[in-house]
């Protein structure tokens, strides 16, 4: 069934795409052909990486979507697809570059294997957080970048969702120094999963719907998803004892909306709009959501004597952190995309960090008024 309406759902658009608008109106009067583009309707379909219902990732797609179709006055409307539902979950890249669906919601590092560059608009490890990263994407070049990446693969690309933070993983084993990495089996994408390998961890790579199982049977021995609010959600608590903090290699992960290029132009310009604003206001909401939904998760786990808050050892953050700068040197020595991306990525930084010594981490400095957890 679900497939069914996919395929009608692209059926229609292509129709709406060859007819132009309505046929009745006036092609030659610019009037009638701006009336005729508000009549018309867009069904879009987004295929996404999440699990169904995923809080805050999973359903930011879902709010985006009625967003759209509650601005546009339902000229556009998208429907939501969860991972697996229509493509698998790691594909979404594919299947909206050669237009099997309009739009997909992930995150950019999932395609390293075929764009390198793109996991600089997921995070680098030890690299910007979530408001340095929206200030680069937004004001930075950083935008134009990504979209000038992307257009070879018939993609336009938006920032549409930020975590901040997020957590080093589970664990099902005491990390107490850089000795107890090696041998360990664990999920964990992008650039930080190739530093952990660096460092003798086995990556591992699952989607969301996997790691409870995962963990469960052993066939991983650790896995980091997002933080508390998903991490509760997808009940990783239950399956490993371990939490370990900071997110060293995901400082403010950013996902993205990547949209058909073809779908995109036979839009309206007004809709066009919609939509930028649309992924601009989600970008937002995700942010607060996620700021506030691992707050109280995380209240939750420093309730239950089953898990065990952590910070990772120095001497491990040390090591982790001087394999980052050697893998992200080396990405952009032998790829000339990841060379201009991270050139622009690290003047910014740079920048940033003697603002964010005096304004933000002075400010959190000042106002802690106990050890870490």
């Amino acid at each position: 069934m679900k497939r069914r309406e996919f395929v009608g759902g692209l059926a229609v658009a292509a129709g709406l795409t060859a007819c132009g608008g309505d046929p009745g109106a006036d092609h030659g009067n610019a009037a009638g052909s701006a009336d005729a583009s508000r009549q018309e309707r867009h069904r879009w379909n987004m295929v996404t990486s999440w699990p169904p219902g995923l809080p805050g990732l999973g359903t930011g797609a879902e709010k985006f979507a009625a967003d759209v179709e509650r601005a546009s006055a339902g000229r556009l409307t998208i429907k939501v697809f969860a991972g697996g539902e229509l493509v698998p979950a790691l594909e979404v890249f594919d299947a909206v570059s050669r237009g099997a669906a309009h739009i997909g919601h992930d995150p950019a590092y999932y395609h390293r294997g075929k764009v390198p560059a793109a996991q600089y608009f997921t995070c680098i490890p030890f690299g910007q957080n979530a408001n340095e990263i929206n200030a680069w994407v937004y004001y930075g070049g950083g935008l134009a970048l990504w979209q000038e990446l992307y257009a070879d693969f018939n993609l336009l690309p938006f920032p549409i969702g930020q975590t901040g933070v997020q957590m080093a993983g589970w664990f099902n084993k005491e990390i107490r120094s850089v000795a107890d990495l090696v041998g360990l089996k664990m999920r964990i994408p992008g650039l930080g999963g190739e530093v952990m390998q660096r460092a003798g961890v086995t990556q591992v790579t699952v989607p969301a719907s996997e790691i409870f199982t995962s963990l469960q049977s052993g066939a991983i021995d650790a896995a980091e998803w997002v933080g508390p609010y998903n991490d509760v959600s997808l009940g990783l608590h239950r399956v490993a004892r371990y939490y370990y903090y900071p997110g060293w290699h995901e400082p403010g992960p950013m996902i993205e909306c990547i949209i058909n290029k073809d779908a995109w132009n036979a839009l309206p310009e007004d809709l066009q709009e919609i939509v930028k604003v649309c992924c601009r206001a989600a970008n937002l909401d995700t942010q607060a959501e996620y700021t506030y939904g691992n707050a109280m998760a995380l209240e939750q786990l420093s309730r239950d004597p089953n898990v065990e808050i952590r910070p990772l050892p120095d001497d491990v953050l040390a090591l982790l952190k001087r394999i980052s700068r050697e893998v992200i040197e080396e990405l952009s020595a032998r790829d000339p995309w990841s060379a201009r991306v991270q050139k622009s990525f690290d003047e910014f930084q740079a920048r940033s960090i003697a603002n964010q010594l005096i304004s933000e981490q002075a400010f959190l400095n000042a106002r802690s008024d106990r050890p870490r957890i």
